[in-house]
């Protein structure tokens, strides 16, 4: 074969052995190219999930806290519902006891049953009653005949130190260990744990039943 022919079929097979790796390299680019879009996509969905979990999750946490602040306005609302009743039920209650005080007839009987119901509950022999100072005064002089009018059988004494209240008694024993506060203030104070109960059982029934709780 002569030099011509030969340097030919050198560059054709040159030019073959390029075309070659030129189609071999066009064939993995295309590869690494499709293999860097896929990698695209995917982390451009994984952020679009993660975007659309962020925002779903700050909804959610909005709305949460919306609902709570919600309820906590409503609590605080209901609570100062709450105090307001039991207040305006206390006014009432000491206004009615303040005109029961002027009936003297009937509230020295009130006087007395406390007075029995007292020394029933101490069972001591020897007790110690205090009362007002208005209550002292109209009493002190006949005490004596008040206990024996209130029924009580034992022996009780009435307390020189006037007490600051409204009215009603306090008994102890001698030694100061056992108290019965029977005192208009000490009722009261008893009451307002049970007008807060009645209160909140006439704000919360616990027959009535949500439309959302039904079945």
């Amino acid at each position: 074969m002569s030099p011509p022919s030969q340097t030919a079929e050198l560059e054709s097979a040159l030019l073959a052995r390029a075309k070659a790796l030129s189609e071999k390299s066009l064939a993995e680019a295309g590869r690494t190219r499709d293999e860097l879009i896929a990698s695209a996509n995917e982390r451009l969905r994984q952020r679009e999930e993660y975007e659309a979990r962020v925002a779903r999750e700050f909804s959610e946490r909005t709305y949460r806290q919306r609902v709570q602040a919600g309820e906590i306005r409503m609590q605080r609302e209901l609570e100062w519902l709450r105090w307001r009743l039991v207040q305006e039920a206390m006014d009432a209650l000491s206004t009615e006891l303040r005109h029961l005080v002027e009936d003297e007839e009937k509230y020295l009987q009130l006087l007395g049953r406390s007075l029995a119901k007292a020394a029933a509950a101490i069972e001591r022999r020897d007790l110690v009653a205090e009362l007002n100072a208005r209550d002292w005064a109209r009493i002190s002089r006949r005490w004596k005949s008040f206990c024996d009018e209130a029924g009580v059988t034992v022996e009780v004494r009435l307390a020189q130190e006037p007490l600051s209240c409204l009215g009603g008694i306090r008994l102890r024993d001698v030694a100061d260990t056992i108290r019965v506060d029977l005192t208009f203030e000490g009722r009261l104070a008893r009451m307002r744990e049970a007008l807060q109960q009645m209160i909140m059982g006439r704000l919360f029934p616990v027959s009535v039943v949500s439309a959302d709780d039904a079945p």
